[in-house]
């Protein structure tokens, strides 16, 4: 589970296998504890939805919070990290 803002979104696109698909980025900051000591952390990820999610997603507007589902996977060219979300809450 994710917590997010929603920066950027792509336009809807189709898989090769006719399935809508949405990409997005992500940013994600929050405050933990490490080592005992407070830590703020901050990352934007890239994001893909794929299936009824998608309509879902493309209604929201950008700066919107979102608590995100779903699993990482490598990026479609190999570099990086790609979340791929399943659920809004």
């Amino acid at each position: 589970m994710l917590r997010a803002q929603l920066v950027q979104r792509g336009a809807v696109r189709y898989t090769p296998a006719g399935l809508p698909a949405l990409d997005l980025s992500l940013k994600h900051e929050s405050e933990v504890s490490e080592a005992g000591l407070p830590r703020k952390v901050s990352m934007e990820m890239r994001a893909v939805a794929i299936g009824e999610i998608t309509r879902q997603l493309a209604a929201l507007a950008i700066g919107t919070q979102v608590d995100c589902t779903g699993f990482l996977s490598s990026h479609r060219n190999g570099r990086g990290v790609m979340f791929h979300i399943t659920q809004i809450h």
